[in-house]
């Protein structure tokens, strides 16, 4: 489904998704309100980016939104007044969710805005990123919790971690040549970008 959100007294205005033609968007995914999806996106089954209550939500290019994502908002405005400390500022512009560009996000990961995650990270299945950002080229490993906190680039989180005070943020391990999964998310994002073309072909040639 790609629609509308409505209007609500946190959403004043409708706004319809914008996605770049190059973008794949499953049948059984849900695009909906303030979202901009770029270029080369898989969107999988049961994915929901819902853009109707935090506002706007941003995927940037090549990037990937795997099957049972959430990517999703607190309120960003009540009675068309900004709530500030739920948006996130990337390049000049606020955000309520900033995904950047060969971002992958697995299996039923959770991003709850005001969240960011910059370009190159990975993160892994069933993690949950809220009120938080997350640098460039990370690795948030499976069933990794992050609220409050930012992750500083080339940072990997251990499986399972909850991550919920600056100074165990801080303290997260740095990727080294000899970490098993630094170089991961180049072969997912490969995988989901072919998939991407190759359904988009599929979806234009019908």
């Amino acid at each position: 489904m790609i629609g509308k959100n409505v209007q609500t007294d946190f959403s004043a205005q409708v706004s319809e998704p914008s996605i770049d033609p190059s973008t794949y968007v499953h049948p059984l995914a849900a695009v909906i309100g303030n979202v901009t999806l770029g270029r080369n996106i898989m969107v999988s089954p049961m994915a929901s980016i819902r853009g109707d209550e935090g506002q706007p939500l941003f995927v940037g290019d090549d990037s990937n939104v795997q099957d049972g994502v959430i990517i999703h908002a607190l309120e960003t405005e009540v009675d068309g007044i900004p709530v500030e400390n739920n948006r996130c500022e990337v390049g000049g512009a606020h955000y309520a969710v900033y995904v950047g560009k060969r971002v992958s996000l697995a299996h039923q990961v959770q991003v709850h805005g005001p969240a960011v995650i910059y370009d190159d990270t990975f993160v892994g299945m069933k993690s949950l990123v809220f009120k938080a950002c997350v640098g460039r080229n990370c690795v948030i490993e499976p069933g990794v919790i992050l609220m409050g906190v930012v992750v500083a680039d080339n940072r990997y989180v251990p499986a399972g971690t909850t991550v919920k005070s600056q100074e165990d943020a801080d303290r997260l391990p740095e990727i080294t040549a000899d970490y098993p999964m630094k170089d991961m998310n180049k072969g997912v994002v490969h995988v989901n970008t072919n998939l991407a073309r190759g359904y988009t072909k599929m979806r234009d040639e019908k």
